[in-house]
């Protein structure tokens, strides 16, 4: 035996101990690596639905791995087709609903603009929390929440509830 194979057999009946210093530097060490190399990487968050790209991946699988002596019948193909013609139709609608909205909310916020623009050299009155103000209008700013210029003070469209004709 050489003397390599002598110390590495000797090495082996041996017992080694940490302290709790050591230990609790090595208990560290291991938690960062487990936090950097698990924890911090692409964490995946749960759906609670499916979209049209993930029946499609399941309906492809479906059609790789199904059994070459019991194929998948042709009209259950043609059902599930349809299911995925009608999650395209409404996937369509709900995206089309999402931009209508938009174009109603832009659309109120220029009849608002529009109607504290006319307002423009009339007597208002508005609630300003428990009590009521009344001026001339003598300026309007524009955007989604206009205000209107009365006795020195902006106030909020919105707060206005009578426009008198001078």
């Amino acid at each position: 035996m050489t003397a390599i194979d002598t110390r590495s057999q000797d090495l082996s009946q041996q017992t080694f101990k940490m302290n709790d210093a050591e230990f609790n530097r090595h208990k560290e060490d291991v938690t960062k690596i487990n936090h950097e190399m698990f924890e911090a990487k692409d964490v995946r968050t749960p759906r609670q639905s499916l979209g049209k790209d993930d029946f499609l991946q399941l309906l492809m699988k479906q059609l790789a791995y199904q059994d070459p002596m019991a194929p998948m019948e042709d009209k259950e193909f043609i059902a599930q087709m349809a299911q995925f013609s009608s999650l395209e139709q409404m996937t369509a609608m709900s995206q089309g609903f999402t931009k209508l909205s938009g174009d109603f909310s832009r659309i109120a916020d220029m009849i608002s603009g529009s109607a504290a623009t006319g307002a423009l050299g009339k007597s208002v009155e508005l609630t300003n929390g428990d009590s009521a103000v009344q001026g001339v209008v003598r300026a309007v700013t524009r955007g989604g929440n206009p205000q209107v210029l009365i006795n020195g003070n902006y106030y909020n469209w919105d707060q206005v509830t009578k426009v008198f004709e001078e």
